[in-house]
Order: structure tokens, then sequence, then C-alpha cells
């Protein structure tokens, strides 16, 4: 389980969902790239899973769980994102909630005691 909560993993995998979420809306056919983020998306759940059970020894549950929620729901934007896309429908709605709620859970990420301390 300790491989599983590092926070390396955890923004490997989340920088390269990001990468493949904008490869799959720019391209014109995007039902390859979009199974190969899905994979992506289930591996940042188990790994922010992980972190958020490490994250429980530092006394601050409720910021991570807010944190977790964030990150669900950016995933959950993305998904949305893609199929709205695919089916032809206006996302634009979709892909602003995609990043108000990344920019919340990055801010969250960078703020709590296990991120990458760029706001100190």
């Amino acid at each position: 389980m300790d491989f599983l909560a590092s926070t390396h993993l955890h923004i490997t995998t989340w920088v390269i969902a990001l990468i493949l979420f904008f490869v799959a809306l720019a391209i014109k056919n995007p039902k390859v790239v979009h199974m190969i983020l899905r994979v992506f998306y289930i591996l940042i759940i188990l790994t922010g899973i992980a972190l958020f059970m490490k994250g429980m020894d530092y006394g601050q549950g409720m910021l991570y769980g807010l944190k977790f929620l964030a990150g669900i729901l950016v995933i959950g934007m993305m998904e949305m994102t893609l199929v709205k896309k695919t089916k032809g429908k206006p996302f634009t709605t979709f892909l602003v909630l995609f990043f108000v709620f990344l920019l919340i859970a990055l801010f969250l990420g960078f703020k709590l005691p296990m991120g990458i301390n760029f706001l100190a």
C-alpha cells in the first residue's frame, strides 16, 4: 500500500490523464484515447484513496475529504465533457466546471501537508 500512497505516483497519473483529456478534446474520434483515459481514472482514484488513508495521520481529514471530493468531481467533469463532445452536444458548461474543480483540487493538493508546498 505504500507504493500506491506515493504522491509522485498520484501526480504522474493525473498529469498523464490531463494530457490524454486534452488530446481527446482535440481529435475527431477520441474513442481509443477515451478508453485509455478511463483506465487512468481508476489509477487516479486508487492512488487518491491510498493518499486519503495516509492523510488521516496528519489530522486534517476534512480537508483531505474535500480534496478527494474535488478530485472525483474533476474526473466526473472530464467524463461528461468527452461524452457530450462525442454526442455532438454543447459541452462548454462541463468544461468550465472542469477547470473550476481542477483549480480547487490543485489548490487543496498543494496546500495540504503531503503536497508539494508551492504556496508557502
